[in-house]
């Protein structure tokens, strides 16, 4: 496997691993603030609870849109390989393995365009959180 796709690889496994652990930190914190917070949240509670919503949405429409961008972007990288050993066969085909490359390639960058804004939201909220108190 070439080094560029070790390094996406790890990448991936490390914003993966760095999110596992953010996000429990935020839902303990935030679930705590409603318990606490019980029928008559503050003025501030209210305010972190709408924020949460919004910053969901967001960062999941962000995060779709990213990944479907770089398929979209992946797919014509591909179609144009495919196309390309059609209109010049005399030119060197490439191998089984250089496909399987460019296809895990393609998968791991849809991949890393999609974790990154759920991840950048969720680490920066559980350090966020932590500096807060609940009440």
């Amino acid at each position: 496997m070439p080094s560029h796709c070790n390094r996406k690889t790890h990448s991936l496994v490390a914003k993966a691993a760095e999110l596992a652990f953010a996000v429990p930190q935020v839902v303990a914190h935030r679930v705590t603030r409603m318990a606490i917070a019980g029928s008559t949240p503050s003025a501030r509670d209210r305010k972190e609870f709408q924020r949460m919503s919004a910053e969901k949405a967001a960062a999941f429409s962000e995060s779709w849109n990213a990944m479907t961008l770089q398929a979209f972007r992946a797919h014509q990288a591909l179609a144009a390989s495919f196309l390309r050993s059609f209109w010049s066969p005399s030119l060197n085909r490439p191998s089984a393995s250089a496909v399987a490359a460019q296809l895990q390639s393609a998968a791991l960058d849809v991949l890393s365009k999609g974790i990154a804004p759920v991840h950048r939201k969720a680490v920066a909220n559980a350090k966020r959180l932590a500096r807060t108190k609940l009440r």
